[in-house]
């Protein structure tokens, strides 16, 4: 049974809403929802790139999907302890190794081995989702709930957002392996939302500054 605690003083369904007046939370959730969807361009697509691309098996896809598992047990693990360490550094670290490694797939695809550890090292994206809970719950002030649902609602974009433009990709005529690059695009733009946010950051902090300076 969950023991009983008390509201929380002056929770309101409009303090939570207050957390959408900042910016900060709008560049958070923008990292998430298109920094974090190159993963799910490529996952989205994974079984007809294996067979298509690589050659594998039917019966060997489930195998390879086992090793996304394991990437991303292993990227949560991980990405936790970076994030405990040093929250932006690990945020903007994981994009650019999302980047790197969506980049990759489009190479690794065409043979069986390098293709399987790749979808291993795609699993390891995952990192950065505690680091992204973690930020948003930092700057999203007393809307700790919201702040909350927003982080989910946020990787449900990624995830329409990433498998939509991968098949556009693919539509177009660019092959199974280009979902690769649409993923890449993905993270380096959520990269320079990151470089955004930091900046607006860094901004904010020297607004006080300046204001008792004058």
């Amino acid at each position: 049974m969950t023991p009983r605690s008390a509201p929380t003083a002056g929770a309101s369904p409009w303090r939570e809403l207050d957390a959408l007046r900042r910016k900060q939370v709008w560049l958070t959730l923008g990292i998430a929802a298109i920094g974090f969807g190159g993963m799910f361009s490529v996952f989205s697509y994974v079984k007809p790139t294996l067979t298509e691309v690589a050659g594998l098996p039917l019966a060997g896809v489930p195998f390879v999907l086992a090793l996304f598992g394991l990437g991303m047990v292993a990227g949560n693990l991980v990405g936790s302890r970076l994030a405990d360490k040093s929250l932006m550094r690990t945020i903007g670290g994981l994009l650019a190794w999302s980047a790197l490694v969506l980049a990759s797939f489009s190479f690794a695809a065409h043979h069986v081995a390098t293709a399987a550890i790749n979808i291993f090292l795609v699993g390891t994206v995952v990192a950065i989702g505690p680091a992204l809970q973690i930020r948003l719950m930092d700057v999203a002030g007393e809307a700790q709930t919201l702040a909350a649902a927003l982080n989910h609602s946020a990787f449900n974009m990624a995830n329409a957002l990433g498998a939509w433009l991968g098949g556009v990709a693919i539509s177009a005529g660019l092959g199974w392996t280009s979902t690769g690059w649409v993923g890449a695009l993905l993270a380096l733009t959520g990269l320079g939302v990151f470089g955004w946010a930091l900046a607006d950051a860094r901004a904010g902090a020297g607004r006080p500054a300046a204001s008792a300076c004058a």
